[in-house]
């Protein structure tokens, strides 16, 4: 990809000056794909021009084989880099251009899967950031919107979705083209003007559920081998996209402005696609196994995150990539919000800062830390910037101007950002400007300082002081927070009060009543790494469980885990506290949290003399929650990881003969531990229905401490590609990094750092999980000087950079927390 020119920001903005886009007419080919790898389009982009006699350049990345620009034909051998040069302008332009697209098994922007199953084919498309490019010419920047048309051929057997409902489809002749001839062809309307990235077209033989709520049609899709999970969770995935519609149409004064909504659950993708009516999924949430509490609340979180950008992302845009915060950050606060208000996931602010908060903070505290809108000179910076700085310190910063300004004012300035700006393009002050008329406050101030300066800010309570520090010396972030204040009783803790504050400065007096422990930012308002007092930190430590409030105890965890990382507490005393907490906990969603936390720290940052108690300690625990039946699958799952008893093996055995998926972890904890039994594998190959399976024998036989296993995952992972993203492609990274098996794994750390190359550049989604989910959890300093050199190479990928800086941030907080 290094051959390929990246869009800079300048050059967007002198485009944007000269053309605007009227429309795309884009006729599709999928044909060449049910037995080839041959994506084929061709388009036809409208559009006038200010400067009559100007030049610029359209966006083309595969093998061009015609252009014509207002009727007279173009040399296709000009087109270099991605880019097709325009020039001899007129104020109105027709350009035609007819492009083959031959990478369609990397992901970039289009990805051709066969089930390993059945053997049929399907095929996806994904186009964020700038990856429209590479499926049909167009110009390829956020703001310049257009109405789209999309004309698609493909297989007689297969199903076609894009942004909206066909308005007819037609059998083909069988002499039609050079395409493979015959077929279908699928014809849809015009869309919204929408920006290119937030297009699709995905095609194949999809099992189709349809249902109408609410006013609007909608659809779910899944391969033909996953039906009978898309048909258990339908009602559930209805029900939510029923709910979310109607909250965020209500909520935001507009409701969703087209009828039909679809839902696209696809093979081997890494993540979700917010195009404008399909949103495309990874199918890995069609849980293989009933799902848990957890895994529920995860997947109506993506449900909602994918739903709000509607409206934030395609609805109103942003003008360029420096404001890719404006989509993400905003979803992830959103989703949050729409669950606790409309779904029974009413504990989601607790497993947000259980979960997702907790890598926002690590980041943040990270050399790879960024401003939330950061600096973004051409697309490839935008690559790095989706991250857990722009999604989970955002969504927390959103949370935190919410508290600032009062809800019911902060809705009010969305409903009239969402009027002035609908089908336009945004800038940060948009946003703000329409958000503070709402509210009556001033907010140039608060947003200099929450999105234009990088780094977590420490908030101390000090007496009767609230100190403030900020990582780059200047003046810290002003502060909107709760303080609960508890008193022991014979009881737990019983509440006292709790004092709201606005800091100031870097010191603000606070006047607390009489107690025991003071929780800084009860109810998480604010994002900081808050210290309590000593006295409050101990009494927080031992009666975190007491604490009433769900998202509390999850502050409380998440407290100690800041002091773990900068090593102000023992990984013992937080172990304590955790295990504390979970064998009181009551929410589902909190308890699936703490237990991935506490076998987090069993793993990782514990002493290598402590691994092995620490883990029993944890097993014997989730022997405990798992006669609980709101409880019991997380925990066998924890167990299946912890196991370190002949007692705790048979216990999961005997759970095992109904759950598949706990089978395959069992099988997969036997064989780290030495005990690998290809006899076990080949029963669960022939009894699990999943058709990704083989993955999970794969992962059984990876977990060995044994350097051929590990060879054998490493060429599938990194040299053939051959694990699909998602749940699949985490279980093998949890089958591979075990812990302690250090000897075995140490040469593997820098082979990471060898396929760097061949990672940097490629598509989001695909590359993404490899990136950040295999970097390594055992090093040494000869890697960490390597990958810290690399990093600092100023020629390294931006997304390389941020993966290597915090990977190694990671494992020197590790190693200090481990040696003390």
């Amino acid at each position: 990809m290094t051959d390929i020119a990246s869009l800079t920001r300048e050059e967007a903005a002198e485009r944007a000056a000269l053309i605007n886009v009227h429309r795309y007419d884009v006729n599709v080919d999928l044909r060449g794909l049910y037995e080839g790898e041959l994506w084929a389009a061709t388009s036809t982009v409208s559009f006038t021009c200010r400067e009559p006699g100007a030049g610029t350049f359209v966006d083309c990345v595969g093998d061009v084989s015609s252009v014509t620009l207002n009727g007279e034909a173009l040399d296709p051998s000009t087109a270099e880099r991605g880019r097709i040069p325009l020039s001899g302008l007129r104020a109105d332009n027709v350009l035609v251009v007819s492009h083959t697209q031959p990478d369609t098994h990397s992901g970039t922007a289009i990805l051709k899967t066969v089930d390993p199953l059945d053997k049929l084919v399907y095929v996806w498309s994904s186009f964020e950031p700038d990856r429209a490019r590479f499926a049909f010419a167009c110009f390829d920047q956020p703001d310049l919107k257009a109405p789209h048309r999309f004309v698609v051929d493909a297989h007689e057997t297969w199903t076609v979705t894009s942004n909206s409902a066909p308005d007819r489809v037609e059998d083909l002749d069988g002499d039609s083209d050079d395409h493979g001839g015959g077929g279908r062809r699928w014809t849809f309307g015009d869309t919204p003007k929408l920006s290119t990235y937030v297009t699709v077209v995905n095609g194949g033989p999809f099992h189709e559920l349809r249902s109408q709520r609410g006013g609007h049609d909608l659809g779910l899709y899944s391969r033909q081998s996953l039906q009978q999970f898309l048909e258990r969770d339908a009602e559930e995935l209805f029900d939510l996209t029923d709910r979310g519609l109607a909250f965020f149409g209500e909520r935001f004064g507009q409701p969703f402005a087209q009828e039909r909504y679809d839902q696209v659950f696809v093979p081997n993708m890494g993540g979700a696609m917010e195009n404008w009516g399909s949103v495309t999924w990874t199918d890995s949430v069609l849980y293989r196994s009933t799902p848990t509490y957890g895994q529920r609340a995860v997947r109506a979180q993506i449900l909602l995150h994918e739903m709000a950008h509607m409206w934030f992302g395609d609805l109103v845009t942003m003008k360029w990539w420096d404001d890719l915060w404006l989509n993400e950050a905003f979803a992830s606060w959103a989703s949050n919000w729409a669950g606790v208000n409309c779904t029974e996931f009413t504990d989601e602010w607790a497993t947000f800062l259980a979960g997702g908060k907790m890598g926002g903070y690590r980041q943040d505290m990270s050399p790879a830390t960024h401003p939330i809108r950061g600096d973004v000179p051409d697309v490839a910076q935008a690559m790095a910037n989706f991250d857990a700085i722009t999604y989970t310190k955002g969504a927390s910063v959103l949370k935190q101007l919410m508290a600032f300004v009062g809800e019911d004012r902060f809705v009010e300035g969305l409903r009239g950002y969402f009027r002035e700006h609908a089908w336009g393009n945004t800038v940060l002050a948009d946003l703000m400007s329409a958000v503070g008329q709402a509210a009556g406050r001033d907010l140039d101030g608060w947003t200099v300082a929450w999105l234009d300066r990088a780094g977590t800010d420490i908030l101390r309570l000090e007496g009767g002081t609230i100190t403030a520090t900020s990582p780059d010396d200047g003046e810290p972030r002003p502060h909107r927070l709760d303080v609960g204040s508890y008193a022991v009783s014979d009881h737990g803790l019983a509440l006292v009060g709790t004092t709201s504050v606005e800091t100031a400065g870097t010191s603000t007096p606070i006047d607390l009543p009489d107690a025991d422990l003071h929780l800084l930012n009860a109810a998480d308002h604010t994002f900081a790494a808050v210290r309590p007092d000593q006295a409050s930190v101990r009494v927080l430590l031992n009666r975190a469980a007491d604490l009433p409030e769900a998202v509390d105890r999850a502050q409380a965890v998440v407290t100690g885990f800041q002091m773990l990382a900068d090593g102000e507490l023992a990984a013992d005393e937080l172990f304590d506290c955790v295990l504390d907490v979970l064998a009181r906990e009551k929410s589902p969603a909190v308890v699936e949290a703490f237990l991935n936390v506490a076998l987090e720290i069993a793993q990782r940052w514990s002493a290598a003399d402590r691994i092995a108690t620490e883990l029993e300690r944890l097993a014997e625990l989730a022997v405990t929650l798992a006669d609980d039946p709101d409880h019991q699958t997380s925990a066998l799952r924890t167990l299946a990881a912890a196991a370190s008893s002949p007692k705790h093996l048979a216990r999961l055995d005997e759970a095992a003969r109904s759950d598949v998926d706990l089978a395959w972890r069992v099988a997969t904890r036997r064989a780290a531990l030495g005990q690998y039994d290809e006899e076990t594998v080949e029963s669960l190959l022939a009894r699990d229905p999943d058709p990704d399976a083989g993955v999970r024998a794969l992962a059984v036989r990876t977990a060995r401490p044994e350097s051929e296993a590990k060879n054998e995952a490493w060429v599938e992972l990194f040299e053939k590609r051959n694990i699909p993203a998602g749940t699949m492609l985490g279980a093998m990274v949890r089958a591979f990094w075990q812990p302690q098996q250090e000897d075995v794994l140490l040469p593997y750390a820098d082979r990471f750092l060898d396929e760097i190359p061949a990672l940097a550049g490629g598509g989001m989604l695909a590359v993404f999980g490899l990136m950040f989910g295999m970097f390594p959890q055992v090093a040494d300093d000869a890697f960490v000087e390597r990958a810290q050199g690399m990093a600092s190479d100023p020629g390294c990928d931006p997304t390389v950079r941020a993966a290597l800086l915090i990977g190694t941030d990671i494992l020197s907080r590790m190693e200090r927390a481990r040696a003390a």
